[in-house]
């Protein structure tokens, strides 16, 4: 991943929220749902399919596009305005894709594509779960 995007994972992920749907989640469940290939790990096409569930899902009115109050829970409102480079007030399936592959990379400390369920509870991980499962 790129230097930029690294930084811009970290940054982001000071922003979320501590209490928030996907923190009362069982990291096991929410492995079990987002593995279908059963080989215990997440690997970014799984957790971007995840993300793509969980943004369709979240955005009732289908605009394209995720505000603040469809975000509640999942990314504080300081959140949201460092993972929008267009200064909108909204986060595009783009926007939201770039951030739940930048938290990916925060989320695989050892580097090697895939999370695992030690590190789908590891701080990192529970903030990307926060992103990519309902």
């Amino acid at each position: 991943m790129h230097k930029f995007a690294l930084t811009f994972a970290i940054a982001i992920s000071t922003f979320f929220l501590a209490g928030s749907p996907a923190s009362a989640v069982d990291s096991a469940t929410a492995l079990r749902v987002l593995d279908p290939d059963n080989d215990g790990t997440i690997d970014m096409r799984e957790a971007l399919r995840g993300a793509k569930r969980v943004f369709k899902a979240i955005n009732p009115d289908r605009d394209g596009t995720l505000d603040a109050a469809e975000l509640r829970g999942r990314l504080s409102a300081a959140g949201l305005r460092a993972a929008d480079p267009d200064d909108d007030g909204t986060l595009s399936w783009r926007e939201y894709k770039r951030l739940v592959k930048a938290l990916f990379v925060l989320a695989n400390p050892d580097d090697d594509g895939t999370i695992d369920l030690r590190e789908l509870r590891s701080p990192a991980g529970r903030r990307l779960l926060k992103l990519i499962y309902l």
